[in-house]
């Protein structure tokens, strides 16, 4: 349901706004997100918001700015819209135009952040713009947040906040509105929207190898990096076992409902820890859309980071591997460490460690709210004859740390997509860019919801 009026220079401006954004490098490590939280700062004070910018370290700041209802007419908690300013790497090599280039082809706005998340942080920015403008008589305050650190684990941003600085937040907010929601899906000639209402867990997790250490140029039977990387060989070969939980079931069922038939009949197979691995090949054909299915259905493990000799003539005492572990609901770093111990223990004996780095477990939002009903309302008045359901996703965003001040956290970022365009390729991958219309519209999309839920007595 988008508002007819908007104006094109505002829309043009948040094109302008978005392209600023990409052409500053965020990447985090190290971030320095500064001069990004610079420009939205100044944003901010153009529409006579009082922004703050706080943080435990200066070149890594968090802007938080209120939008206050008066008073007399507020008699709701508060509702948070939020971004994340750092971006993950990107390698220009790859790309078909710089990465930081803020390139417009007419068509998409190019650049790393695009999707993830600056693209969201000039949506927010433009809809508050208009909605100030209005002077229309909210029913709660609105906070925008923009924070730095979210890819490399959130603790000098929404984590800070939360733990540091909960007033800013307003102690208690009710809703924040966040990212991995509200795009189009194409599934078998019809169109999906998911707004994401769960998320998985975090289990960060190292394997230490044990073994002979020595000079390189001598033939050591017991190598810690050849015993290492036969674990690792073990561990990517290996699918983990099904979990399926209530929210993986919610999110396969919504696209399995519209179709009806055969397919609805069978996605209860899809969730059976037998049969489901065995059929998802033939449910979802895209590899990618497959991926972020079975990502919900399941614990991940993916191996990344290497640690071994310090020298290339020395065989090392220890060699080991971080990994990047993702929990499905129900599970924690204990149950994701009892499943990889059965990989590698035949293959290691008992020569192994594994370390927690990091632990936060998954999280749920109910989807029995305002807010929510008016996102799906929204959305469907927006694509007339479009699906919305509720959706977890394998990864973590800020929303984990939120849900400590007792908020429901949706990731609700209106984006309307072709059909040659699939989200999963984009996040965090080569080439990523957003189409300008899609961006628009989505502008559009959260303007209106925003104005209806602001006005409308809960």
């Amino acid at each position: 349901m988008a508002a007819p009026d908007f104006p094109a220079e505002e829309l043009e401006a948040a094109t302008q706004l978005l392209q600023d954004l990409l052409r500053v490098d965020t990447t985090n490590p190290p971030g320095n997100e500064r001069e990004a939280t610079d420009i939205v700062a100044r944003h901010c004070r153009s529409l006579g918001l009082h922004p703050e910018v706080v943080g435990p370290h200066s070149e890594r700041p968090n802007l938080v700015a209120k939008w206050s209802a008066d008073p007399a007419k507020r008699t709701e908690r508060p509702l948070v819209l939020s971004c994340h300013l750092d971006v993950v790497p990107a390698d220009p090599a790859r790309w078909t135009h710089p990465p930081f280039s803020g390139h417009h082809d007419g068509e998409y706005i190019w650049g790393r952040g695009a999707i993830d998340m600056k693209g969201f942080a000039a949506m927010g920015l433009a809809a508050l713009t208009r909605l100030v403008r209005e002077e229309l008589p909210i029913n709660r305050d609105v906070i925008f947040v923009a924070v730095c650190d979210e890819e490399a684990g959130t603790r000098h941003g929404s984590e800070w906040l939360v733990d540091e600085r909960p007033d800013l937040l307003g102690d208690n907010p009710e809703y924040v509105i966040n990212e991995v929601g509200g795009f189009t899906i194409h599934q078998h000639g019809q169109r999906f929207y998911s707004i994401q209402v769960a998320e998985k867990g975090v289990a960060w997790l190292r394997l230490t190898v044990e073994g002979q250490p020595g000079h390189s140029s001598l033939p050591l039977k017991d190598n810690a990096v050849v015993s290492l990387a036969k674990a690792i060989e073990a561990i990517g070969s290996t699918q983990l076992p099904w979990h399926p939980s209530p929210e993986a079931e919610r999110y396969v069922r919504g696209f399995t409902e519209p179709e009806g038939g055969i397919a609805h009949k069978l996605s209860p197979l899809l969730l059976h820890p037998f049969w489901g691995p065995r059929l998802l090949p033939y449910a979802v054909a895209s590899p990618s859309k497959r991926a972020t299915v079975e990502g919900v259905l399941r614990n991940t493990a993916n191996p990344t980071c290497l640690a071994g000799s310090p020298a290339i003539n020395t065989i090392p005492g220890s060699a080991s591997v971080d990994i990047d572990g993702r929990l499905a609901p129900g599970q924690t770093a204990e149950s994701l460490i009892e499943e990889l111990t059965a990989i590698v223990r035949p293959v290691l004996g008992e020569n192994y460690k594994f370390t927690v780095i990091q632990e936060s477990p998954p999280v749920t939002f109910t989807s029995d709210t305002p807010l929510y009903r008016e996102m799906v309302e929204t959305l469907k008045q927006a694509d007339p004859g479009s699906h919305v359901m509720p959706s977890i996703i394998p990864g973590f965003t800020d929303s984990r740390n939120y849900a400590k001040l007792g908020a429901h956290c949706y990731g609700f970022y209106p984006l309307q997509l072709p059909e040659e365009i699939d989200f999963a390729t984009l996040f965090h991958g080569d080439d990523e860019r957003i189409p300008e219309t899609g961006f628009h519209w989505g502008i559009e999309t959260l303007t209106g919801m925003l104005r209806r839920f602001l006005t409308t007595d809960q």
